[in-house]
């Protein structure tokens, strides 16, 4: 079973460089896009809906051309879900789950908080709504592959530059302790430290500068999955090329069920 995440940055201009011919070829059976900036009504052409995929859509209500997460899927979804039953969140089209028998599939867009005071403060609202729901899907039974743009960097090898970035948003300490209670407090696993535990890639880069072509980035991308799924975990790769956003897709590849 492959899956993908990707933040596409608007997913009709991800579309125009490329990106459903790269998606094509990867042979994927879940797709998690985030920031799709568009609504669905505007995404009838072929190229958004690619034969064999059953396509799901949870669109911001709250301002158009803004967030949205979308799932698409070789199988059919035995449900989708997309609301957490918080309005300011639910409004700007974060949460997107596809249920396929005991596996759920994830589409999050954490907020960012790099605009300003008042979009960290949603955040940090964001982070401890989402630390007891979270704790539920672990407690369900379930399994789940969280796929999305955390908006978090995790510890020094997942960012270039860690000392002058202390005070900003997305690599702050309180961030950074919320994303630990989950992968060392919790149990949940973080795929890619998982697969590559001294890896240093990235999945984010700054549209400022050079920073792509100095790879000086952040990796805040993330599929993080039950304890259950840890030894489904194959392999992954960050695909920073071809260039469709200012993120990477991030793909993991898992066992079948009841694979040794």
């Amino acid at each position: 079973m492959r899956i993908i995440t990707f933040n596409a940055n608007g997913i009709r201009s991800a579309a125009s460089k490329g990106f459903f011919d790269w998606f094509a070829a990867q042979h994927a059976d879940v797709l998690c896009l985030q920031e799709t900036k568009a609504q669905e009504h505007q995404l009838d052409a072929s190229v958004y809906r690619p034969p064999g995929y059953h396509c799901s859509f949870h669109d911001a209500r709250s301002k158009k051309g803004y967030s949205g997460v979308a799932i698409y899927a070789r199988r059919k979804p035995d449900q989708v879900l997309n609301t957490l039953g918080w309005e300011a969140f639910d409004q700007e089209g974060r949460y997107l789950e596809a249920r396929f028998g005991n596996l759920s599939v994830v589409s999050l867009y954490v907020p960012s908080g790099s605009s300003g005071e008042e979009r960290q403060r949603f955040k940090f609202a964001a982070m401890e709504r989402l630390a007891p729901i979270l704790d539920g899907w672990l407690a369900s039974g379930r399994d789940y592959v969280i796929c999305g743009d955390w908006n978090i960097v995790h510890t020094r090898l997942d960012i270039k530059n860690w000392t002058s970035n202390q005070k900003n948003s997305g690599c702050l300490p309180e961030e950074r302790a919320w994303l630990d209670a989950l992968f060392r407090g919790r149990g949940w696993v973080d795929s890619f430290r998982a697969l590559k535990p001294e890896a240093v890639e990235y999945t984010w880069w700054s549209q400022r500068g050079n920073a792509r072509a100095n790879d000086v980035g952040w990796r805040i991308d993330y599929q993080v999955v039950t304890p259950s799924l840890r030894e489904r975990l194959r392999a992954c790769a960050i695909h920073p090329q071809p260039r469709f956003s200012d993120h990477a897709p991030y793909v993991v590849d898992y066992a079948p069920d009841g694979a040794a």
